[in-house]
C-alpha cells in the first residue's frame, strides 16, 4: 500500500490496485476564519497550502468522508470532484448531503463491513472529544458530532486502520482488538477546545494506541494545519524520541510512505 500525506486529513491510500482519497479539504491557504469554541479562534486556516494541484489530488478511484465538518469537506472539494465517483460516507444524514450537493454515487459503510473491488471495508465507531462533554457542545453549535474510522482488508495487503477523528477511546480500542490492524492512521494535532477537551488524539493518545498493539506501524496525520491545534509535528518527532519509539510515523505534507505486503 502507499498512503501519501496531502495536508490535515486528506491523504491519498493506494489500496489493492484502488485509489481513495480521504476526506478532501481543498481550501486555500488563509481561507477560513478559526473555530468558534476552540482555541486559537483568531488564526485563519488551512495554516499551509496543498501540496499538490488540485487537480492531482482529487485523480482517484473513490472518495472517503469520515465526517461532514469543514476541515474534512469543502465547497472546493465539491465543486473538483466528479459527482459519479464513489463515494463513501458513515451515515444516512451524511448521505443525503452529499446527494443534496449532486453526489450521485454515494453509500453508507457499514459495521459489518462491505466488499469494493476486493477490498473489505468496515465502519469503526469514534470519539470525537468525550462524548458526555463534547456532544451536547456540538448541538449548541448546530454542528454534527459524529464521526468514522474505516479499516480496510484485503488478502496481499496488510490491514489497515484509518482512525479517523477521535481520541482514543474505548471503539478504538475495541476496533484494534477485532482487528490487529498492521497499520494504523491516526488523526493527532490535538484539537482543542476552549473548555480544553482533546477532540482527536494526541501524543498520549498514541502512547495508549502502541501501548495496545506494539507491533503495528502507527502513522501521524490531521498535523499542522487546523487553527485549534495543540500538537505539532515537532511535538510528537520530539515524544517519539524521548519515549523510545520507533514505530511512528510523522509524514510532511506531499510525502509518501509504502508499506510492503
Amino acid at each position: 500500500m502507499k498512503i501519501t500525506q496531502i495536508r490535515n486529513a486528506t491523504i491519498i491510500i493506494e489500496y489493492n490496485n484502488t485509489k481513495f482519497l480521504i476526506d478532501p479539504w481543498l481550501s486555500p491557504k488563509d481561507s477560513m476564519p478559526g473555530f468558534d469554541g476552540a482555541i486559537n479562534s483568531n488564526i485563519r486556516q488551512p495554516r499551509v497550502d496543498l501540496p499538490f494541484s488540485i487537480d492531482n489530488i482529487t485523480d482517484a478511484d473513490v472518495v472517503i468522508v469520515t465526517h461532514v465538518h469543514p476541515d474534512h469537506w469543502d465547497e472546493y472539494a465539491e465543486r473538483a470532484i466528479n459527482k459519479e465517483i464513489k463515494l463513501f460516507v458513515q451515515s444516512e444524514t451524511d448521505k443525503n448531503y452529499l446527494t443534496s450537493k449532486g453526489f450521485n454515487n454515494v453509500e453508507i459503510l457499514l459495521n459489518s463491513g462491505i466488499n469494493y473491488n476486493g477490498i473489505e471495508l468496515y465502519k469503526t465507531g469514534c470519539q470525537h472529544g468525550k462524548r458526555e462533554i463534547v456532544e451536547p457542545i456540538c448541538k449548541q453549535l448546530n454542528m454534527p458530532y459524529d464521526s468514522m474510522g474505516v479499516v480496510f482488508k484485503s488478502s496481499g495487503e496488510k490491514t489497515l486502520y484509518l482512525a479517523g477523528d477521535t481520541i482514543y477511546c474505548e471503539e478504538v480500542e475495541a476496533a484494534i482488538n477485532e482487528f490487529n490492524p498492521q497499520v494504523i492512521i491516526v488523526n493527532a494535532c490535538g484539537a482543542t477546545l476552549l473548555n480544553g477537551e482533546k477532540i482527536i488524539m494526541t501524543d498520549k493518545d498514541i502512547k495508549k494506541v502502541i501501548t495496545q498493539i506494539p507491533t503495528a506501524t502507527i502513522i501521524a496525520s490531521h498535523m499542522d494545519t487546523v487553527s485549534h491545534l495543540s500538537v505539532t509535528r515537532v511535538d510528537l518527532k520530539q515524544f517519539a524520541s524521548s519515549e523510545n519509539i520507533n514505530n511512528l510515523l510523522i509524514p510532511e505534507d506531499g510525502e509518501s510512505i509504502i508499506i510492503d505486503n
